[in-house]
C-alpha cells in the first residue's frame, strides 16, 4: 500500500518491481540487438575506395541495397525457394510424427521426443558434413536409388543433373529439412499435447469422421505449434550457408553464402550489410503477412 509523508501519497516501492524485472532483459537486448544493428545500418550505408579500406567512410550510400537485388537476387529467390521447400517437407514429415508421439506415444513420450532432439548432441557442421558421405556418387544410398531408377525420375523432374545427388538443389533441400526438422516437430508437439483428447470423443459421438475430426477440431488447435514451427525452421534456413557450401554446387548458391563470401573474402563490408539488413526486412514482412494469413493472433 502506498504510504503517506506530511499529507501526501508516497508511491510504494512494489510499482517499480516490473521494471526491475524488465531491465535485465532491456538491457541485454540494447547491447546485443539494437546496438549491433544500428551499426550493422550505418555500415550498410558507408563506402570503401579499395578492398583494403578497412574502414569504410559513413557516406549515406544507399546504392549498396540497389546491388543487392542486381547482383544477387538469383541467391536471394533461390534461399527462400529452399528454405520454403524445405518448411514444407518438415511441416509434412513432423507433424504426423508429433501427433503419433502426442497422442499414442503414452508412457514412451520422453524417450521418443528424446530421440528427436539427439541430433543437437552433434555439431550442425558434421551433421552436415555426414550427408556428403550418404549422398557420394559410390554411397550404398545412391547406388539403391541408381538401381531403382530413381535417380531418372529426379532427372526427369529436373531435381537434379546427370547421375548423382550430391552438388545439387535436392541435396541441399535435403539437408535443410534433416538439420531443421526437430524445430518443426517440437513446437507442434507441445501444441497437440495441450489438446483434450476428450474433443477427439465428442467428436466421435457426433458422427464426425477421423478427418473431420482432425481438419476442424485437431489442426485449428495445433496451428500455434505450426507457426511456430513453420517461423523457426523458415527463418534460420533462409540465411544458412552451410547445406549449400557442403551439399550443393554452384546452381546452389544461397544468399548466406554470398554473405559469408562479402564479409570474409571480398572484404566489402558495406555490401555485405546491406545484403544482411535488406533480407532481415524481407523475413520480418514475410512473417508478419504469414501471422496475418494464419490467423494466430495470440503469437502475432
Amino acid at each position: 500500500m502506498a504510504e503517506r509523508d506530511g499529507g501526501h501519497r508516497r508511491p510504494s516501492r512494489g510499482r517499480w518491481a516490473p521494471y526491475g524485472l524488465l531491465a535485465p532483459g532491456v538491457i541485454w537486448l540494447t547491447l546485443f540487438f539494437l546496438v549491433p544493428l544500428a551499426s550493422l545500418a550505418r555500415m550498410s550505408l558507408s563506402s570503401k575506395q579499395s578492398r583494403f579500406d578497412f574502414v569504410p567512410s559513413f557516406s549515406w550510400d544507399w546504392a549498396n541495397y540497389g546491388d543487392v537485388f542486381s547482383l544477387y537476387g538469383t541467391q536471394l529467390a533461390r534461399s527462400f525457394g529452399f528454405a520454403l521447400a524445405a518448411t514444407v517437407l518438415c511441416l509434412l514429415i513432423g507433424y504426423p510424427l508429433a501427433y503419433w508421439v502426442a497422442v499414442h506415444g503414452g508412457r514412451w513420450r520422453n524417450v521418443l521426443i528424446g530421440l528427436v532432439v539427439v541430433p543437437f548432441f552433434t555439431s550442425f557442421l558434421l551433421r552436415t558434413i555426414s550427408w556428403t558421405v550418404l549422398l557420394a556418387d559410390n554411397a550404398t544410398v545412391v547406388r539403391a536409388a541408381r538401381g531403382a531408377g530413381l535417380l531418372g525420375v529426379l532427372r526427369a523432374a529436373g531435381l537434379i543433373d546427370g547421375d548423382r545427388l550430391l552438388d545439387t538443389p535436392l541435396a541441399v533441400i535435403g539437408g535443410l529439412t534433416y538439420n531443421f526438422l526437430p524445430f518443426m516437430i517440437l513446437p507442434i508437439y507441445v501444441s497437440l499435447e495441450k489438446i483434450d483428447l476428450r474433443l477427439l470423443d465428442a467428436a466421435a459421438d457426433l458422427y464426425a469422421s477421423g478427418a473431420s475430426t482432425f481438419r476442424r477440431v485437431v489442426f485449428p488447435l495445433s496451428l500455434p505449434g505450426v507457426f511456430a514451427g513453420s517461423l523457426l525452421t523458415f527463418i534460420p534456413a533462409s540465411g544458412d550457408f552451410v547445406n549449400a557450401a557442403f551439399l550443393g554446387g554452384t546452381r546452389s548458391r544461397m544468399i548466406g553464402n554470398v554473405v559469408q563470401d562479402r564479409f570474409l573474402v571480398q572484404l566489402d563490408y558495406p555490401g555485405a550489410a546491406a545484403i544482411s539488413l535488406l533480407l532481415m526486412a524481407i523475413i520480418t514482412s514475410a512473417v508478419l503477412l504469414y501471422a496475418r494469413l494464419l490467423g494466430t493472433e495470440e503469437l502475432a
